[in-house]
């Protein structure tokens, strides 16, 4: 199978950095696993590397679609294939790098799928959803797959329908369809590494990073966005720092209590990534800070 390395951990622990050393190191490129950093025009709160740092190193899957765009973990898996295959064909080494669990999970052991859409069920319920809105889905998904419900958000259309899709098509719930199949097919060797450190450090860096990113201008950028067109009930608009400075450009709350939610949900997001990695007894955990046992490991596995 063809060989990758994967970088993971919480937001704010020092991915992009990390990866960028290993790919000078190994002769790499790096390919994004991160869920917000695909969408244009979002720079500064989704923490994107920046020109210095895309210059040092080729980085895919950055930039890929508009805000307004839908977006999901099958589209993801077959351009991060399409991205793969190219830099392993340029004889370079691969790197898979963020913070999107669902994304490295199906690019590593695909999608659980195997029936195919059915077209006219997605255009009924694509016409229902603008008829009643998107928490009439929502409600709906709650009562046929309570499960799924509570882990898509009720602005989610996109996946409410795809959930009500299969549950209607199929008879059986997506939640139900997730579980049975585990994620169990293997399509890439992959060497795990996982970066952590201690929470309160993390947390500070974290808090730090809000900073550093309304300093660029993230209140600017997100009021940019809205004069382009873009809705703030939009999926992408609804991710963690552009729906607080949305807050605050609604008036629902001043810029000093928008910036301590900012701040608690990247936290809790941090916590909740933590989460979902300590799962998998695949990934060797290393802290930032040790580069040479990293080297160590991919140089064993490359070989």
């Amino acid at each position: 199978m063809k060989r990758i390395i994967i970088i993971c951990g919480p937001t704010g622990v020092g991915k992009t950095s990390f990866a960028i050393q290993v790919a000078q190191f190994f002769n790499g490129e790096i390919v994004g696993a991160d869920s917000m950093q695909i969408y244009r025009h979002m720079n500064i709160g989704t923490a994107k590397p920046d020109a210095e740092e895309m210059n040092l190193i080729r980085h895919h899957m950055i930039d890929v679609i508009d805000p307004d765009e839908e977006f999901d973990a099958g589209r993801y898996v077959k351009l991060a294939d399409d991205a793969i295959e190219d830099i392993l064909s340029r004889g370079k080494v691969p790197i898979i790098t963020g913070g999107t669990g669902l994304y490295l999970k199906a690019l590593l052991n695909g999608l659980f799928r195997s029936e195919s859409v059915c077209i006219k069920t997605l255009s009924r319920l694509t016409a229902e959803l603008e008829e009643k809105g998107a928490h009439a889905l929502h409600e709906k998904l709650a009562v046929c797959d309570p499960k799924a419900a509570g882990k898509i958000h009720p602005h989610d259309s996109f996946r409410v329908i795809r959930a009500l899709e299969v549950f209607q098509t199929t008879g059986k719930r997506l939640s139900d369809h997730q579980e049975n199949h585990g994620f169990h097919s293997r399509r890439y060797t992959g060497l795990k590494i996982g970066l952590y450190m201690e929470r309160e450090e993390l947390y500070g860096r974290i808090n730090h990073r809000v900073d550093t990113m309304l300093d660029k201008g993230l209140l600017n950028e997100v009021v940019s966005l809205g004069k382009r067109g873009y809705s703030f009930d939009l999926k992408s608009m609804q991710s963690i720092g552009y729906k607080h400075m949305a807050l605050f450009i609604r008036k629902q709350a001043d810029l000093a209590e928008a910036v301590r939610l900012l701040k608690r949900d990247t936290r809790r997001y941090a916590k909740r990534q933590f989460t979902w990695f300590r799962k998998d007894k695949d990934i060797t955990w290393l802290n930032p800070s040790e580069m040479d046992a990293c080297k160590k490991l991919i140089k064993e596995f490359l070989t």
